[in-house]
C-alpha cells in the first residue's frame, strides 16, 4: 500500500489537513508538537471511474485503491542534530514512499508560528537542510566501512565508495541526494541506505480561504520559486487545510453544494492523490469479477503479466492472455458481453503495457 509522510514544520496545519482528508479526528491544537505519535489512517483513493463502472456492472462490492496517511511529528530547526522532536520524526519519515510537506501560505495572527514571522521559503529551507544533514550523517558513517572494503580491492565497495563521495559532497553543498547520481544502479546504492532527501516530494500549500480562488497568490509563487530551483517540475498544490476540515464535516449534497460556492471541483484528498499518483509515475487499471469492481495501483510501464501476479500469483503462473478495453467502453457498451460484440475488446500478450484506466481481463491455466 502508497505511504504517504505528512511533514513540515509545528503549526502549519498538517493536522487539520490529516483530519480533514481522514476523518479521524485526531488532535489538532494551536501549539506545537501535539502530534507527538504519528497518526495513521489508511483511506479510499476517490475515483469517479470506478463509480462509474459499477454502475454498469452493479456487482455487490466496490473496492478502491487505497492510500496510507501518516501524520508525522511537526520538525524545527536543528531537528538533524534532536531537537525538538527530531530523532522520531526522522525516523518515522523513513518508513514512508513519499513526502507531502506541508508549507504555510497564509497570514492569520491567531495562529502563532513556530518561527515567528510566516515565510514559506525559509520553512521549505529549514526542513530541506535539516532532512540534508541528517543524510549527511548517514553517509558518512556508510563511508567508514566502505573505504575498507575499497582498500580490500572489492569492486562493488569501489563503485559505492565513488558514489557516497559525490554524494557527501552536495550535500555538504546544500543539494539533495539525488543531484550527484547517474543512474539506477547507483539511486539503488542510496535506496538501501534510507536517505530522505532522496524521497519524492509533494509540496502542499497551506493557503488561507480567500487565496483559493487566486491563480498564484504571493506567497505561494515564493514557495514554488524556491522549490523549482532545488527540483525542476516539483508538483506544489494549493489548498486551504481550514475549508477542507469545514468540507469533511458535510455529506452528500451539501458537500457539493458547499463544493460549488467554494469554486472547488475535488476535495484537497482527490487533487492530493492524483499529485502523489503523478509525482510517483502510479497508474490505476480495473477488474469486473462476479462479485465485485476493483481499482488496482500499479507503476507506468506495467506489463499485464505484471499486473496479473498483483491480483493473484496463480494469474502470473499460468498466465495465457488478457483481455483489455478502457473504462469508457465499457460504460458506453453497457456490459462486458455487449462490448465483446463490438468489438471493444482486445486480447493482449504478457509483454503488453497496461494503460491508465483500463479494465482487464486476465485468462490463466494452472
Amino acid at each position: 500500500m502508497l505511504r504517504f509522510g505528512i511533514v513540515g514544520l509545528p503549526n502549519v496545519g498538517k493536522s487539520t489537513l490529516f483530519n480533514a482528508l481522514t476523518n479521524s479526528r485526531a488532535p489538532a491544537e494551536n501549539y506545537p508538537f501535539c502530534t507527538v505519535e504519528p497518526n495513521v489512517a489508511v483511506v479510499a483513493v476517490p475515483d469517479e471511474r470506478l463509480e462509474r463502472i459499477n454502475q454498469v456492472a452493479r456487482r455487490p462490492r466496490m473496492v478502491p485503491a487505497l492510500v496510507e496517511f501518516v501524520d508525522i511529528a511537526g520538525l524545527v530547526e536543528g531537528a538533524s542534530k534532536g531537537a525538538g522532536l527530531g530523532n522520531q520524526f526522522l525516523a518515522q519519515i523513513r518508513e514512508v514512499d513519499a513526502i507531502v510537506e506541508v508549507v504555510r501560505c497564509f497570514e492569520d495572527p491567531d495562529v502563532v508560528h513556530v518561527m515567528g514571522q510566516v515565510d514559506p521559503e525559509r520553512d521549505y529551507q529549514v526542513i530541506k537542510t535539516e532532512l540534508a544533514l541528517a543524510d549527511l550523517a548517514v553517509v558518512e558513517r556508510r563511508l567508514e566501512k566502505v573505504r575498507k572494503h575499497a582498500r580490500a580491492g572489492e569492486q562493488e565497495a569501489v563503485l559505492e565508495l565513488a558514489v557516497l563521495e559525490r554524494v557527501r559532497e552536495a550535500l555538504e553543498s546544500g543539494s539533495d541526494a539525488w543531484a550527484a547520481v547517474g543512474n539506477e544502479e547507483e539511486r539503488r546504492h542510496l535506496e538501501r541506505l534510507g536517505l530522505l532527501s532522496i524521497k519524492p516530494v509533494l509540496y502542499a500549500a497551506n493557503v488561507g480561504e480567500g487565496d483559493l480562488g487566486v491563480p498564484e497568490p504571493p506567497l505561494v509563487a515564493r514557495l514554488k520559486e524556491a522549490v523549482e530551483r532545488d527540483r525542476p517540475g516539483a508538483v506544489v498544490v494549493g489548498f486551504s487545510a481550514k475549508l477542507e476540515a469545514e468540507l469533511s464535516e458535510l455529506d452528500g449534497e451539501e458537500r457539493k453544494e458547499f463544493m460549488e460556492a467554494a469554486g472547488l471541483e475535488q476535495t484537497g484528498l482527490a487533487r492530493l492523490i492524483r499529485a502523489g499518483y503523478q509525482l510517483l509515475g502510479l497508474e490505476t487499471f480495473f477488474t469486473v469479477g462476479e462479485e465485485e469492481v476493483r481499482a488496482w495501483t500499479i507503476r507506468r510501464g506495467t506489463t499485464a503479466f505484471e499486473a496479473a501476479g498483483l491480483i493473484h500469483s496463480d494469474f502470473q503462473r499460468g498466465f495465457i492472455r488478457c483481455e483489455t478495453l478502457s473504462w469508457e467502453e465499457f460504460v458506453r457498451a453497457g456490459s462486458y458481453k455487449k462490448a465483446r460484440e463490438a468489438g471493444m475488446v482486445r486480447s493482449e500478450g504478457r509483454e503488453y503495457v497496461v494503460k491508465d484506466g483500463e479494465i482487464l481481463l486476465f485468462r490463466f491455466n494452472v
